[in-house]
């Protein structure tokens, strides 16, 4: 594990840049919000980095994309800023208009964290989040191991609390398989293992309902070009300008189990995603447009990366037909995703 200065917060806080690399990836990574800043895989015409991220701290900073974070405590948005647990509301701060949105203003993508190294080509890091921060009862501890295994780069999460609370961690990397600096990715071909999605009312609240992908644009069961349909006059798409939902993934939650498939067609990266958590949201990037200048000067636009987010559903703690993510003392949440990277001919 190589650990260099990368730079200052504003409020004066350290950061490091973690690079991470056994010859067949090469993974960058910060402390602070704990953040996948690059990623190099090999291509059909030698190596790419395939993950969008910035050369100066103050971009980091500037920026209101959770550009490659870890969000918490809860990713996401939960609807009017506002869930009960146990009989008890719990207020939270508002930052996505009504609702609140990847833990909040001041959540985990904005705190420096901990980190140490972790076996041969793995890094740890770890934060806490104190009673009642952003409005969420308990002291919650995290950990998130980056560690890089062949072709494959495996993110494990774990936590625990003093309190009974909820708890929905991911990380929020923005993938163009074609390179960082390569433009538009809504030609990359994109298999989701899903054959329901939760559709959404207005502020992407989902509804409630477990909705059925036959016969939409939602359907990505065979790969499908990202922007083969994201224009067609659909009222999902319309009300988010775009893909911007959560899809139920096939098999029992838990199991870390094929989620999606991305590629590359200039070059020829293949990424499957795996995952132990029940969801994954699929942004497009409809609002990357404003982002500040890229590594090198990149300028990144409107839908020139996509996410692919590892995730309980949006809006679980009100939705009891949702699976659900509380965390009470004495357990520990476990979720795992993996991205394997390998090259088509």
């Amino acid at each position: 594990m190589e650990r260099t200065p990368f730079g200052a917060a504003r409020d004066g806080r350290a950061v490091d840049e973690i690079i991470l690399d056994n010859g067949i990836l090469r993974c960058s990574l910060l402390t602070y919000g704990a953040a996948l800043r690059g990623l190099v895989a090999q291509g059909r015409r030698g190596p790419v980095d395939t993950v969008l991220g910035f050369d100066r701290m103050e971009d980091y900073e500037a920026q209101d994309q959770f550009m490659g974070a870890v969000v918490g405590r809860y990713a996401n948005r939960i609807a009017g800023g506002r869930f009960t647990l146990d009989g008890q509301s719990y207020i939270l701060d508002r930052n996505d208009g009504e609702n609140h949105l990847h833990g909040g203003p001041a959540g985990f993508f904005s705190k420096v964290w901990k980190v140490e190294p972790w076996g041969e080509y793995g890094a740890a890091f770890s934060c806490e989040s104190g009673d009642m921060e952003e409005g969420y009862p308990g002291r919650l501890k995290v950990s998130v191991t980056y560690c890089l295994e062949g072709g494959a780069l495996r993110l494990s999460y774990r936590a625990a609390a003093d309190r009974a609370t909820i708890c929905n961690l991911t990380n929020h990397a923005y993938f163009n398989l074609n390179g960082h600096n390569a433009g538009g990715a809504m030609d990359q071909l994109l298999t989701l293992h899903a054959s329901c999605y939760t559709p959404v009312g207005p502020g992407s609240i989902p509804t409630g309902v477990i909705a059925p992908v036959e016969g939409t644009p939602m359907d990505f069961r065979s790969p499908v070009a990202i922007g083969a349909r994201i224009g067609q006059p659909f009222r999902q798409l319309e009300l988010c300008s775009g893909y911007d939902h959560n899809w139920v993934v096939e098999g029992d939650p838990g199991t870390l189990r094929p989620a999606a498939v991305l590629e590359g067609a200039e070059s020829g990266i293949r990424m499957e995603v795996e995952t132990t958590l029940p969801g994954i949201q699929f942004y497009a990037g409809n609002y990357m447009a404003g982002c500040p200048a890229g590594k090198g000067g990149a300028e990144y636009g409107r839908r020139d990366a996509v996410c692919l987010e590892t995730q309980f559903f949006p809006d679980t703690p009100n939705r009891p037909e949702f699976p659900q993510c509380v965390l009470r003392p004495g357990e520990a949440w476990e979720h795992e995703t993996v991205f394997r990277f390998s090259v088509t001919h």
